[in-house]
């Protein structure tokens, strides 16, 4: 939600879903017109479902967000002795896992489908507590026990937007795409060869089990470079990587 706000401000409608999957859907069915998805934790890293996900998806990739994410612990208990049980998305508990150890040592800690959840939770059950942001904790009236007790300072999570529009070059703009390799030494170095002969720089790349698969250890290789597809230099390596790659998808600037 905080993404959604930072990126589209105050006045549109945001609507909340259970899981990823379901923020993809709702997107490609028409009934939002962006979805806005985590794809990478600094601390955590990649979001797994989500570049599942891309893969297949219609959508296209049309923004990015870069969240400075802070974790409290959030409880209508007054103390912390008291919280015997500590609820949470997964990501959120891992993100925190120095901090509960240290000091929650002998408390359950139990993965929800989301913090927002974890919240609603906490306020219902006694001896509960949330691993959440601060919005979350006034929206159901607890109280923060802590503040700030991710394990790392600067602590991040990206998001990516989606939609069915393909924005315009900037100036200042990425492109994503996903391709596959061949089984065979050097099959990555060649790929990468046509953004380097362009003056194409790349920003990341995170490689990825091929869902649909035909023999075990195949993977996609999701990659992230400087500019817009539509700019002469990215569109003449992307041609040449087309000539090379078994797969290539682009999802977006």
């Amino acid at each position: 939600e905080q993404a959604v706000r930072r990126h589209f401000g105050s006045a549109v409608d945001a609507l909340p879903v259970a899981s990823v999957d379901e923020a993809f859907r709702r997107c490609e069915s028409g009934g939002a017109q962006f979805t806005v998805v985590p794809a990478e934790n600094s601390t955590e890293g990649v979001v797994g479902r989500t570049l599942d996900l891309l893969v297949t998806t219609p959508l296209h990739i049309c923004g990015e967000i870069e969240l400075r994410v802070q974790q409290n612990l959030l409880s209508r208990e007054s103390h912390l002795k008291a919280v015997r049980r500590v609820y949470s998305h997964s990501q959120s508990l891992a993100q925190c896992n120095g901090w509960l150890a240290q000091n929650l040592p002998n408390v359950e800690r139990v993965a929800v489908a989301s913090n927002a959840e974890a919240a609603q939770r906490a306020a219902q059950e006694p001896g509960a507590a949330a691993v959440a942001g601060q919005a979350a904790g006034e929206r159901y009236g607890l109280a923060a026990l802590a503040r700030s007790i991710e394990d790392e300072p600067n602590n991040t999570t990206r998001f990516l937007v989606l939609g069915h529009i393909d924005p315009a070059p900037s100036g200042r703009d990425r492109t994503s795409l996903v391709m596959s390799a061949e089984n065979k030494p050097g099959a990555v170095h060649a790929l990468l060869t046509p953004l380097a002969a362009h003056g194409v720089s790349m920003s990341r790349i995170e490689s990825r089990p091929a869902r649909a698969r035909t023999a075990l250890w195949e993977y996609l290789f999701f990659i992230d470079v400087e500019g817009h597809q539509k700019d002469a230099h990215v569109a003449q390596a992307l041609t040449a990587l087309r000539a090379k790659a078994p797969y290539l998808k682009i999802l977006g600037s």
